[in-house]
């Protein structure tokens, strides 16, 4: 991943309290996301269960079982896949993505009805992933890069004391004009996200629940909720079952691994 900026702006934005120069709320914001992504930091690779649940405004449910794989890239973004398991009709259907920071994220379905390999685009990064309410650009790594931040205020959610920050995408073809962040002031870990859309009217809020520690540093959620404000619709997220360091490679992330994903 490309995680670090440069050491001087590092020290400069550290030291900027002692050294009597005011830091400015972007430089805070930047300084807040740029710990919040070294402490994930080399995990190397995971796997996980997932049980996808969609709820529409009437309170009706589908549910589709899922696997994902990630594995951390050293100086680039993640590459991950994601592979459906049940129901029957969408066994086999299998997502690639390469993640970047400011250029365009890469990402390919395989479909097992027509038997290939399908190529998003980077222009479709807003679409919606297998009907739920995640876009495709909400399942690609959070990329520091990938945004321009400001620190707003200092607020408590959940008797959790946080950093609220807010975050516009840098990266072409988004569905969002700007994000809001709320960020656990103790591990650094996202609690709510709030999702503005194109005429800067709030669409949809993320909830992340059930925080587990793994390989005594790194936090994954266990219950991730995306609520879309405009339509009353939902997608929940439940975790399982996540491993890291399994030995996955470079190989097991191509479109020749998404056609035999399971």
């Amino acid at each position: 991943m490309i995680r670090f900026a440069p050491l001087l702006c590092a020290v400069t934005l550290l030291f900027a309290p002692q050294m009597g120069f005011a830091q400015t709320d972007q430089e805070k914001g930047l300084q807040i996301a740029q710990e919040a992504d070294k402490r994930d930091t080399g995990f190397g690779d995971m796997v996980a269960k997932m049980t996808m649940t969609l709820r529409n405004r009437r309170g009706e449910e589908s549910v589709r079982h899922m696997k994902l794989k990630i594995l951390e890239v050293d100086g680039d973004g993640d590459k991950s896949m994601s592979i459906f398991n049940k129901p029957r009709d969408i066994k086999g259907t299998a997502m690639l993505t390469f993640s970047h920071a400011v250029k365009p994220d890469e990402q390919w379905m395989y479909l097992p009805a027509l038997k290939r390999v399908k190529r998003i685009s980077s222009r479709n990064k807003s679409g919606p992933f297998m009907g739920s309410e995640f876009a495709f650009e909400d399942l690609s790594s959070q990329e520091v890069e990938k945004y321009t931040y400001r620190w707003l205020r200092d607020e408590t959610l959940n008797d959790l004391p946080c950093f609220v920050l807010q975050r516009m995408p840098a990266y072409e073809h988004s569905g969002y004009t700007r994000q809001e962040m709320w960020l656990d002031k103790s591990e650094y870990r996202p609690q709510q996200i709030h999702y503005f859309d194109r005429k800067g009217s709030l669409l949809k809020t993320q909830i992340f629940q059930e925080y587990h520690q793994y390989l005594d540093q790194y936090w994954r959620s266990h219950k991730i909720l995306m609520e879309n404000q405009q339509t009353g619709k939902s997608t929940t997220l439940i975790w399982s079952d996540i491993k890291f360091r399994t030995g996955l490679v470079d190989n097991d992330f191509n479109r020749n691994s998404l056609k035999r994903a399971r």
